[in-house]
């Protein structure tokens, strides 16, 4: 039965995934046919990522309320919907109304599972359940690269995924007996249900606690940015076209996936902290790939090197998280994690097309280095109040 539940789990992320990058690779086509400046795809993404700040701050309570298996069902739905209204949208106007349903179903499932498989589950169920996250985001970008080679059919793609959370989300409705199941055995009782709800100004004075939400904060500005604007500084820098651009922009998630699989294996023996240094390694390797101004050839490895480096550190930020601050009220502060990183998502992806429409698209590169430095110098704060607290 766990075995079950842990295949419908990592499907969900897969759910999770799927129209992370879709935007991203389709924007480039998108742009000239809405008609409207290239910076607006950042626009969208804080849309989208204000629903997820909003949902995430109040998944404690609506776990507390109606349990995970509710909240993720409801969540996947919402986005499929969310989804079928961008594939029948025809301005950019009512991509901005439909950005609101998806961000908060978004959000809402990601704190749920995040939570759910950081007290239940080892470390490498952790890599393994954001691996399938980057499953759903490298799947993508081909569904749309597929679609914009039939006559820039951008809506025919956002349709595909769409159909593709409908079927996920009537195997979620379909697996409540596993849930139940789960919950009636005592040891899979993490205690947090029981203990009420602490304010976020306490918990915000925990020891190492604003570190840990930059952080995320960080990471995710990083990736975020990476995942939406890497097509669009291949065509533009590397004088690749849209639908190659899109395929090519996949590499960043398939380093993610493949690096995650991999994680799997090695991070209960090397350890959540390790684990992060390594992937920040890998960053900045990938970074000086894009940098250097060498044929395509090295920008696409330098993708999938960024990918391979970001692998490690958000699952491994979770998963430190009951350790670093306690089970008892870890549900509440992986809702502000999930909530500060999309804090990230939200700005700094519109922030960088703000950049890039009056210095260039050169500076990606540049924009992402300054994340990781700061992610890096901010990892070893929280490292070094663990050490000091005993944790």
């Amino acid at each position: 039965m766990v075995t079950l539940l842990l295949i419908v789990i990592y499907l969900s992320f897969i759910s999770l995934g799927l129209p992370d990058s879709l935007l991203g690779a389709a924007w480039p086509t998108m742009q000239p046919l809405l008609a409207v400046p290239i910076s607006y795809a950042g626009y969208l993404s804080m849309i989208i990522s204000c629903g997820t700040v909003l949902s995430s701050l109040f998944a404690d309570r609506l776990l507390r309320r109606f349990g995970t298996h509710a909240v993720v069902c409801c969540s996947v739905l919402l986005t499929a919907c969310a989804l079928l209204g961008y594939s029948c949208a025809q301005y950019y106007w009512m991509l901005c109304l439909f950005a609101v349903p998806y961000g908060l179903g978004a959000g809402a499932v990601d704190a749920a599972l995040n939570h759910y498989v950081a007290v239940h589950f080892a470390a490498r169920h952790m890599s393994w359940l954001h691996c399938f996250w980057g499953v759903g985001a490298a799947l993508s970008p081909y569904i749309m690269s597929f679609y914009l080679s039939r006559n820039d059919d951008w809506q025919g793609g956002y349709r595909a995924v769409a159909l593709l959370q409908m079927v996920l989300t009537v195997i979620l409705f379909c697996s409540l007996p596993l849930w139940k199941r789960m919950k009636a055995d005592p040891s899979a009782d993490s205690g947090a249900d029981s203990l009420p709800p602490l304010p976020m100004r306490t918990l915000l004075r925990q020891k190492g606690v604003w570190q840990a939400l930059m952080t995320f904060f960080c990471y995710c500005a990083l990736e975020s940015t990476a995942g939406l604007w890497a097509s669009s500084f291949l065509v533009h820098e590397r004088g690749v076209d849209a639908g190659t651009a899109a395929r090519f922009a996949s590499l960043f998630y398939i380093g993610i996936t493949a690096g995650r699989a991999l994680c799997g294996f090695v991070s209960e023996r090397l350890g959540d902290h390790r684990m992060i240094r390594l992937g920040c390694i890998g960053i900045a390797a990938g970074v000086i790939l894009l940098l250097l101004p060498l044929p395509r050839g090295f920008a696409l490895a330098g993708l999938i090197t960024v990918g391979f480096g970001c692998a490690p550190i958000y699952p491994s930020q979770i998963h430190a998280t009951p350790q670093v601050f306690g089970r008892a009220h870890a549900q509440a502060l992986i809702g502000m994690q999930m909530a500060a990183a999309y804090v990230g998502t939200t700005l700094m992806p519109p922030l960088f097309g703000l950049c890039a429409d009056s210095v260039g698209l050169g500076m990606f590169p540049l924009y992402l280095l300054l994340f990781l430095v700061l992610m890096a110098l901010l990892t070893e704060q929280v490292h070094g109040a663990r050490i000091q607290t005993g944790k």
